[in-house]
């Protein structure tokens, strides 16, 4: 079998996506590949941006591997790993782990991170309260950002204060401190995040040490059970399925119905009506503020903005309150299930230093672990979609200035050129002028609109370059799914495992058969259907009610502790992640054979 049958290919060889010719210029030059980058290892990110990225929609990756990389590399020094790099190809981002690997080095850094993450570790409740004060305050402020609407004339209070500034001075300030403040938020994101990883990561070595035979599975499944703050917006509207039948209400939810026509139902429902709209509400701030995506594209609205997918699981929780059934997740179960399996570990280890170590490494992944789930609503749902938001109001301001047709535009320029036609329209109200960016502006927009609907046909690998020798990070294993074993598998063609085998990573026990939904767009999940397997590139927290009606989950991406592994032992039902290939080899209406167990997927 030669090398060349079970290579990526290199980012040199990727060729332009006829049609789609300059869509470099949407991007900074430094996410550009070089000829050097042939000789790196790199994988598509398809976890965080599974579609083409939009201009503005770039600072999603530049400014989190900013922060990520800070703390990894400059704060806490860990002793083998670095920061990421990413590059972007035919729109995709594809990223490298750069790690260390001189023992002297690990040994001076060691020195460095074991003092500075224990302070963090010891510390830990203490400093997460503290962190979630700041990054809530973060959102209030962002909020309280004020894009101005460059009237006719100043308001006199500005000559009556002597304020002796102009609104147009405010419009670049605001639009920095926005952009600060989301580059704020994902340093504090990665305060903590790495951390917790890290813990796990020092427990799941102990435990591949000491039993060799143990899987993965097992290793996540001793931290199952733990009740985590994503799994809130699922569990308001778990509540509010019960409100509306206590109110006997649950006639006006109908599946498929517009939100908007529920809502105007209920409104006509009288007082009880009004006590469940009053509830709703309550709920929406904050626990709504949550993407229909993972919280990385401006176009993944919230559920405060588009009802939909929150509505769309109403009628079968409230259908499920009505005929007694239960609307808990296994929780106690996985509980119960937890101990077992730490028992009966904990029982092979032969001497009691090796046990006191198993209890202390597994008490601070206990400790840690809800940071890793929690963290995601705080920055990547609520704050991000509140960003988002905001970027829109300076995107009407354009809109209204004649710069962009609509105030949506605005994310299909760059952030730097946002803030030139933002300047642009600063001048132009001085100077008594219009300005003069919609010529240029408006067609290139368009332009990349189009480039962009064209990218979505393109096929991208899920990897480039040399494949390594061996994957040693364990937070690739675990959160993408990336090992020696699954890159062989996933550079491999089809017909060597058969035409009807995919192979990934055994993310939840359980063997079930059932028909597949293949979602390739976080926006079609209403296609959903009862007892259907899903099929995905990857799964969003804001899926969690759809996990209620599905026999399995199976994505193209993910480790043992991806959010879909996580979500799917939460909720107990099998799930195999990392397959690398299930959406393409996969079609919705096809039978498959899913064993959570083996991490085998079988096209029936």
């Amino acid at each position: 079998m030669s090398a060349k049958k079970h290579a990526f290919p290199l980012p040199s060889e990727i060729e332009t996506l006829p049609g789609t010719e300059g869509w470099e210029t949407m991007y900074p030059y430094f996410t550009r590949f070089r000829p050097e980058d042939d000789k790196q290892f790199w994988f598509y990110n398809s976890m965080h941006f599974p579609e083409p990225m939009p201009a503005f929609d770039v600072i999603t990756a530049e400014v989190p591997y900013t922060g990520m990389g800070a703390f990894t590399t400059r704060v806490f020094a860990f002793p083998t790993a670095l920061g990421v790099d990413h590059r972007i190809v035919n729109g995709r981002v594809y990223i490298t782990a750069y790690a260390v690997t001189d023992p002297a080095e690990i040994g001076r850094r060691a020195e460095i991170f074991q003092k500075r993450a224990g302070y963090y570790f010891e510390n830990w409740e203490k400093l997460y309260g503290e962190w979630q004060v700041r990054v809530e305050q973060l959102i209030r402020d962002m909020d309280a950002i004020e894009v101005p609407t460059l009237p006719e004339f100043e308001d006199e209070k500005v000559v009556t204060n002597a304020t002796g500034i102009a609104q147009n001075h405010y419009v670049r300030e605001a639009f920095h401190r926005c952009i600060e403040n989301y580059s704020k938020m994902w340093h504090h994101h990665f305060e903590f995040l790495m951390l917790g990883y890290g813990a796990y990561v020092v427990f799941f070595e102990f435990c591949k040490k000491a039993f060799p035979e143990i899987t993965d599975q097992t290793v996540a499944r001793m931290v199952a059970g733990i009740d985590v703050t994503m799994f809130r917006p699922d569990d308001e509207l778990k509540k509010l399925a019960k409100l509306a039948v206590q109110l006997g209400i649950g006639d006006k939810f109908v599946p498929e119905a517009d939100p908007q026509q529920i809502l105007a139902a209920v409104r006509a429902a009288g007082g009880a009506g009004e006590e469940w709209l009053l509830a709703l509400e309550q709920s929406r701030n904050p626990w709504f503020n949550l993407s229909t995506g993972d919280g990385f594209y401006h176009h993944h609205r919230s559920w405060n903005e588009d009802l939909s997918v929150p509505f769309s699981a109403l009628p079968r929780y409230i259908r499920q309150v009505q005929n007694g059934e239960s609307l808990e997740r296994p929780t106690e179960r996985l509980k119960v299930e937890r101990q077992r399996i730490i028992d009966e570990y904990r029982a092979l280890l032969a001497t009691d230093e090796d046990r006191a170590a198993f209890d202390q490494m597994l008490g601070l992944s206990h400790r840690v672990f809800p940071f890793v789930e929690n963290h995601k609503f705080y920055c990547e749902h609520w704050h991000t979609t509140r960003f988002f938001l905001k970027v829109r109001e300076f995107g009407a301001l354009l809109a209204n200035k004649g710069v962009l047709e609509e105030a949506g535009d605005i994310f299909h320029l760059h952030y730097s050129e946002a803030e030139q036609a933002l300047v642009d329209v600063m001048l132009a109200w001085a100077a008594g002028s219009q300005p003069v960016g919609g010529p240029r502006w408006k067609p290139m927009v368009a332009e990349r609109k189009r480039i962009l609907e064209k990218l979505k046909e393109w096929q991208a690998p899920p990897a480039l370059g040399p494949i390594p020798e061996s994957v040693e990070d364990p937070a690739l294993k675990m959160l993408w799914g990336i090992t020696s074993e699954t890159l062989d598998a996933w550079s491999r063609p089809p017909e060597e495992d058969g035409e009807n085998i995919l192979r990934g990573y055994a993310a939840s026990p359980g063997v079930v058969e059932g028909v597949a939904r293949v979602l390739l767009d976080v926006n079609d999940i209403g296609q959903m259907r009862e007892g259907e397997i899903l099929v995905c590139p990857v799964t969003a927290p804001s899926w969690a009610p759809v996990f209620g009606k599905i026999k399995a989950a199976v994505s193209d991406i993910g480790g043992t502790m991806s959010h879909a592994a996580i979500v799917a032992r939460e909720y107990g039902m099998p799930a195999v992640v990392g397959t690398g290939h299930a959406t393409k080899r996969i079609k919705t209406g096809q039978r498959l054979h899913v064993d959570g167990d083996r991490g085998v997927v079988t096209i029936l």
